[in-house]
């Protein structure tokens, strides 16, 4: 089941970040990363084409209330987003009956590889385990990315499956899906 989530007013920091809701102003942050082929399409969602395209999908991330903007502290700048979604794998019992949400990220190709996602990530994680007492969460990655799956397996996530899932953009990917739960 899908715990209910509302960040409209969450701010959570890292070492280099601040993960806080989504901004009309930051339009064109979003848009200089979500515009770039290679950054979309693992999550499923194809390249932006327009700032009004981005201003369009920022309007549902504001309204949505459960995506973060990550933004870096040293120049303010959004380098991507960091949602919690509703789980839409159904993982079956015990699963069923727990209470959870999904998450779901991506990351300007400008600052991959320097351990960033993982950074926010696990903040994330400490807030939903703390904060929204989630009893567990999910996570899922397409096969080809496997910069995601570091990511997944170093925050502590364990495999539990291969699934498809049909992405925004129609195209069909081959995931794995994993799980975490709480460390006592």
């Amino acid at each position: 089941m899908n715990i209910p989530v509302d960040i409209s007013n969450v701010i959570l920091e890292t070492e280099r970040m601040v993960l806080r809701p989504w901004k009309n102003e930051d339009v064109k942050d979003f848009y200089e990363y979500a515009s770039i082929d290679g950054v979309g399409q693992m999550a499923g969602w194809s390249p932006h084409k327009s700032m009004e395209e981005s201003q369009e999908i920022l309007n549902m991330f504001i309204e949505g209330k459960n995506e973060f903007a990550i933004e870096l502290k040293e120049n303010h700048k959004v380098i991507g987003s960091l949602g919690l979604e509703n789980i839409v794998v159904d993982l079956g019992e015990p699963y069923t009956s727990m209470r959870g949400r999904e998450i779901g990220y991506v990351l300007s190709k400008e600052y991959w590889g320097q351990g960033l996602m993982q950074e926010a990530v696990s903040r994330v994680i400490e807030y939903c385990f703390k904060e929204l007492k989630c009893e567990f969460l999910q996570c899922s990655h397409s096969i080809t990315n496997e910069q995601s799956k570091r990511v997944i397996e170093k925050v502590g996530f364990q495999f539990i499956r291969d699934d498809e899932r049909i992405g925004k953009n129609g195209t069909v990917h081959k995931s794995k899906v994993y799980i975490l739960f709480e460390k006592p």
